[in-house]
């Protein structure tokens, strides 16, 4: 049981959302300008040291690939699911977020596609069209999240392994063709995702020379983002708040599934794919509605502008949902990464001694491990939300100035604390899995 009843923190995070807003309004833009530009200049850095360490991020997918193929059966044994679901995808989005895009300098395409280029011959890379922009990392995180949140066995190594192996196949062939500069940033989803969530880190490797900046000050200097763009961090979001959505006891009443016996991932599969494609649509209707309020209030007609810039403050909202949803699978999975990538194909090997660890579930559990894990992830929520209004106040900045900025960035705010509400609600209400 919590110490406090839900609605005291349900009511707490929107009052703090929107006291955050009321108290930014005072502060110039000029000056959070200002302090996102501020810089500590640390050293320089070579490019071919990323060719390096891309070569080794291939040769460990390439491991964990066959781990999946010749390794054990079981999720809990094999590295490959735990090292996708618990280590990349929970994990590497945490650290991006955190520290910047380290993910730049170990992606598994890179080397590879450089390494083919150079066999061919080719000097040259066919042209992608700009109409593409970012569709076809919509079209493949959609996919992404399809698999990992609604088919029936995304843990299953077997047939991750088979998933992860086409998908690295088709991506660098992709990165051949067009180059992998070009498709690592705007076509394959998981690179142009962790490159997004990166903007917020505390670490800025442009320029060839490693810079500390504040947090989220790199969103500043974010060019628009396309229509599919825009689209895409919708999804990102989306696709957190139906996995927590769809395992509610309301989300599985309103469908005629009794919660109590819950009828497994089969049973559900077209119910949760409209219920994916659903949340999409809802949240990107009540993001760009709230943005052409925004535009309407003042008296002006700018929705797609603003929206390709604003945009850019969901990213601490998609960081604080990331942390929020998955901290106890990454406390509790996390432990069994760290066995199983010792012996990953089950030969009784011990490569980093932690072979033999004991794996303990009760750190989520009891009294007290619940109290601080919910407010840890309440307070990321919250936190999150404050830190993008801060974040959309900055990047308002950018826009033609207002006369009465109040009206303009409402309905953005409304929106925000309503998420914040509906977040919370999701940590405390009854789940069936």
């Amino acid at each position: 049981m919590l110490l406090l009843p839900t609605g005291y923190y349900l009511t707490g995070g929107a009052l703090a959302v929107a006291a955050s807003f009321i108290a930014l309004l005072l502060v110039p833009p000029a000056l959070l300008a200002r302090i996102a530009r501020q810089r500590l200049q640390l050293f320089a850095f070579r490019d071919r040291l990323r060719f390096l360490s891309s070569f080794a991020g291939f040769l460990v997918l390439l491991a964990l690939i066959v781990a999946g193929f010749v390794g054990s059966r079981d999720p809990l044994s094999n590295p490959l699911p735990l090292t996708v679901w618990t280590l990349m995808w929970i994990g590497l989005t945490l650290i991006q977020g955190l520290f910047g895009d380290l993910s730049w300098w170990i992606n598994p395409w890179y080397a590879p596609a450089r390494a083919i280029r150079a066999l061919l011959g080719r000097t040259q890379v066919s042209s992608l069209p700009a109409s593409i922009a970012y569709w076809p990392a919509v079209v493949l995180f959609f996919c992404f999240a399809w698999f990992e949140l609604i088919y029936p066995a995304p843990d299953d190594p077997f047939r991750l392994a088979y998933a992860a192996a086409v998908y690295f196949l088709i991506n660098l062939v992709c990165c051949v063709v067009y180059g992998a500069d070009r498709w690592l940033t705007q076509g394959e989803c998981l690179s142009v995702f962790f490159s997004m969530i990166a903007r917020f880190g505390i670490l800025d490797w442009s320029g060839g020379r490693l810079a500390l900046r504040w947090p989220g000050a790199k969103l500043r200097d974010t060019e628009p983002l396309p229509l599919s763009g825009v689209l895409f961090l919708l999804l990102a979001l989306a696709s957190v708040s139906f996995d927590g959505l769809s395992k509610t006891f309301l989300w599985l009443g309103l469908n005629g599934f009794n919660p109590l016996e819950y009828p497994g991932r089969t049973a559900l599969t077209a119910t949760n794919t409209t219920g994916l494609v659903l949340t999409f649509v809802m949240l990107s209707a009540a993001f760009f509605g709230s943005i052409w309020l925004g535009e309407k209030l003042p008296g002006r007609n700018r929705t797609l502008e603003a929206a390709s810039t604003l945009v850019w403050s969901i990213v601490p909202i998609a960081l604080a949902y990331h942390f929020s949803h998955y901290l106890t699978a990454l406390t509790v999975n996390g432990q069994y990464a760290l066995v199983a990538l010792s012996d990953p194909f089950s030969l009784g090997w011990n490569l980093f001694g932690t072979a033999d660890n004991q794996v303990s579930a009760g750190i989520v559990m009891g009294s007290d491990s619940v109290w601080v894990l919910w407010n840890l992830q309440a307070g990321a929520i919250i936190g999150g939300h404050i830190l993008a209004v801060a974040a959309a106040r900055l990047l308002a900045g950018r826009l033609p100035e207002t006369s009465r900025p109040f009206l303009a960035e409402l309905p953005l705010t409304v929106l925000m604390i309503a998420y914040t509400v509906f977040g919370l609600w999701l940590l405390s209400t009854p789940t069936a899995a």
